[in-house]
């Protein structure tokens, strides 16, 4: 089945090939096949081919699903009061993360489910169409199995973050020890990604170093939080290690943007998490001047981030973190799959999985231009138009699996 997505009046595509010869390959007057969960064809709607079905667009614009390549979704409680307190002036501190740890140990697995569906119906509806989401609400060996097991039913991007914080009831070298051994022997089966938050009140880079180097041998690629609280090295441990993402940023030094401009590793900023806890902003003007890879996530989680909202943190880069609308959206699109080391997702092009939104405007720069306004009229994925206000469209479809970048 074969469906034209016609009338387009601006289509972003994030294929420098195409249309205007941007990094965003804008095409005006556009059209693109889906056929079946891909894209078949993409150009001016006045060349496009027959198709079994017609959506006419009225003009509106497309741009490629956003990639959420930083979330923590699978979670219970509420850290409101936390919030409340922040903003009356309290500094935010690791500890927070302990309060969700025990109302998540204390949920049944049918309310965690229930809670993420519902995170992953806001996401969708506004254009989110692939997410990461981590563990390290469990931090022991079940809980971070349950977590992730929880998570596979809705992404294939899972990420074993054990070692999220050392809870009280451990020694530090006795929790990494758990960390290493049988946390990570029950959870690598169900991840792809693993990942330490590297800061002040959490781990340091030598015991890091250690937890990458245990998942590496089990099968898994680093991510890394790194520098959202204090500067300890973390960035050139991950550029070190090789993984696919250095995430926060906020405390980063001339010797880390050099490191990470030679490497192939993302720097994810979390404009999101900046926002909520009044931090100095990531400066993602340097990295991306300095020649880095950047790309923006929500960071959702309830103590720091609590936004599922990627055109909001696009908004707040613009604004903020002094990118352009196209940088921007790039970063959010095409930036997020080269976090998550993709290339049929993030982009409108032959052969990608047709994921997109549609916008009620006529420019990809009302996403920045109307920060808080609800654009997103549409959000396609794998080819079908979703049902943006429940779980339905969730969870993945058997037939679709992780292309990695070639």
């Amino acid at each position: 089945m074969t469906t034209l997505i016609t009338n387009i009046g601006q289509l972003v595509t994030n294929d420098v090939a195409r249309g205007d010869g941007s990094e965003l390959g804008v095409i005006s007057d556009a059209a693109f096949v889906v056929d079946g969960e891909t894209i078949a064809w993409v150009g001016k709607a006045s060349q496009s081919p027959d198709a079994d079905d017609r959506r006419d667009l009225g003009g509106r614009a497309v741009i490629p699903g956003f990639v959420d390549c930083h979330t923590h979704l699978v979670f219970a409680g509420d850290r409101g009061g936390e919030f409340a307190a922040r903003m009356a002036g309290k500094p935010y501190t690791a500890g927070g993360i302990a309060t969700t740890v025990e109302a998540t140990r204390q949920a049944s697995s049918d309310r965690l489910r229930r809670h993420t569906a519902k995170l992953v119906a806001e996401m969708t509806a506004a254009g989110t169409t692939t997410f990461e989401i981590k563990s390290g609400y469990g931090l022991s060996a079940d809980d971070e199995r349950r977590i992730l097991e929880i998570a596979g039913e809705f992404t294939n991007e899972k990420t074993f973050l054990g070692a999220h914080v050392v809870p009280p009831d451990y020694a530090r070298d006795d929790y990494v020890d758990l960390v290493c051994g049988d946390m990570l022997r029950q959870c690598a089966p169900h991840a792809r990604w693993i990942d330490v938050f590297c800061d002040r009140g959490a781990f340091d880079v030598d015991e890091a170093r250690r937890i990458f180097r245990a998942g590496i041998t089990a099968g898994l690629t680093p991510r890394v939080h790194a520098g959202q609280l204090e500067n300890l090295g973390a960035a050139r441990l991950a550029v070190e290690l090789g993984a696919a993402s250095v995430d926060h940023c906020n405390h980063i030094d001339d010797d880390d943007l050099a490191a990470l401009a030679e490497s192939d590793t993302v720097a994810v900023v979390l404009p999101g998490a900046d926002f909520s806890t009044r931090s100095v902003y990531a400066d993602a003007r340097s990295m991306l001047d300095a020649g880095i890879t950047v790309a923006i996530a929500t960071d959702c989680n309830p103590g720091t981030s609590y936004t599922t909202n990627m055109p909001l943190c696009v908004a707040i880069a613009v604004r903020d973190m002094r990118l352009t609308p196209a940088e921007a959206l790039w970063a959010a699109t095409a930036g997020g799959a080269r976090a998550l080391r993709r290339d049929d997702i993030g982009v409108i092009r032959i052969g990608a999985r047709a994921d997109f939104a549609v916008l009620d405007a006529p420019s990809y720069v009302y996403v920045a231009y109307r920060p808080g306004v609800p654009l997103v009229v549409e959000t396609w994925r794998t080819g079908r138009k979703a049902d943006r206000s429940t779980d339905e469209s969730w969870p993945l479809p058997e037939s679709i699996r992780v292309r990695p970048l070639k």
